[in-house]
């Protein structure tokens, strides 16, 4: 019977090659952690000033229209923005190393910056949706109306830029919050060219055009408010793809030496992956053996993932393998109460 090993591996500081005459690597010269935040931060420092500009060039049409499409989508642009914020912090407590408080690091951080980016868009669909209504009861003049078709397509443009920005970085970093982000730069840009459709529908002779296509906008961020809380939520709640975990399975099971895999689990710390598995080997694999099996499924791993931090791998034998064979029975202690572990 082989004793239970494990063996934890972590991409972090601390490379490794394969000796003479086989390919050379070494892993975390940089820390990939560091490496992906500030990649991450100089993504939103960007998409926060070409949004920001998007934005005020908006407002300064908004002025001279008078358009509540226009302002409920320069509002949305805003949010939008400012949502790069928490974005951007979360990025930068990620950069800090564990400590005897917080064991795993600070990249949980990133799933509170997503809460928070909730929020914020549901706090723009509030109030886009206050002013539509507003205007509804209280119709106003529409003014210059080719200005406000101009501010939607530079709504548009801008948003689009930093989507394509955003999706871009966020793949290269694995970073789901900012992928995310970036679908949500892309909404707000096809919610723009809706306050190009209110202009067109008050120039045709429909003039609460202006108020019923706000109120569409806001049902279009009540939309991305939906479907950013099941993702952010997800995470929180330390929900992953199950593909993610198929393809662990798969991966460690081709290790030569594994006889099966078994209770994998893995969740995500901000945008690096934390996976845990265990392995069946033969009884009487020896601890030096299963300890160098333990290094390949690792090393396997951490090239097929570019995005796990760690993985930390359980060897049973062949005899005790599943959870079910962890299970410790019901016992007493010193006639303490019957429990078991």
């Amino acid at each position: 019977m082989v004793p239970h090993s494990t063996h934890t591996h972590s991409s972090g500081p601390g490379g490794h090659d394969h000796g003479p005459g086989s390919h050379q690597h070494v892993h975390g010269v940089t820390d990939p952690t560091v490496a992906s935040s500030a990649r991450g931060i100089w993504a939103v420092k960007w998409s926060f000033i070409a949004l920001i500009l998007t934005a005020l060039l908006q407002l300064a049409l908004v002025a001279v229209t008078g358009s509540v499409a226009l302002l409920a989508d320069t509002i949305h642009n805003i949010g939008d923005a400012f949502s790069a914020v928490p974005l951007g912090i979360a990025f930068l407590l990620a950069r800090r190393a564990a400590s005897r408080r917080f064991t795993y690091g600070l990249g949980r951080a990133e799933d509170l910056a997503g809460a928070f980016i909730v929020l914020l868009i549901l706090v723009s669909a509030v109030a886009a949706a206050y002013q539509s209504v507003d205007r509804l009861m209280h119709p106003q003049e529409l003014r210059y109306l080719w200005v406000v078709a101009v501010a939607g397509v530079i709504g548009f443009l801008g948003n689009e830029a930093v989507a394509v920005f955003r999706i871009r970085v966020g793949k290269q970093i694995n970073s789901a919050a900012l992928i995310a982000d970036g679908y949500h730069a892309r909404a707000d840009g096809l919610t723009s060219l809706a306050v190009v459709g209110s202009a067109l529908g008050v120039w045709a002779g429909f003039p609460i055009a202006d108020a019923i296509i706000g109120l569409a906008i806001s049902a279009a961020i009540a939309k991305i408010l939906w479907d950013s809380s099941k993702t952010v939520f997800t995470r929180m709640l330390d929900g992953v793809d199950p593909t993610v975990v198929a393809e662990l399975t798969h991966e460690a099971g081709h290790v030569p030496g594994v006889s099966g895999v078994n209770d994998v689990r893995a969740r995500w710390l901000g945008h690096r992956l934390e996976a845990e598995l265990h392995v069946a080997v033969p009884a009487g694999t020896s601890v030096e053996a299963a300890h160098r099996l333990t290094v390949d499924i690792s090393h396997r791993l951490s090239h097929e993932f570019p995005y796990l931090r760690s993985a930390i791998v359980h060897v049973d034998p062949n005899d005790a393998a599943g959870a079910d064979h962890h299970k410790i029975p019901a016992h007493r202690h010193d006639g303490l109460p019957l429990h078991s572990h």
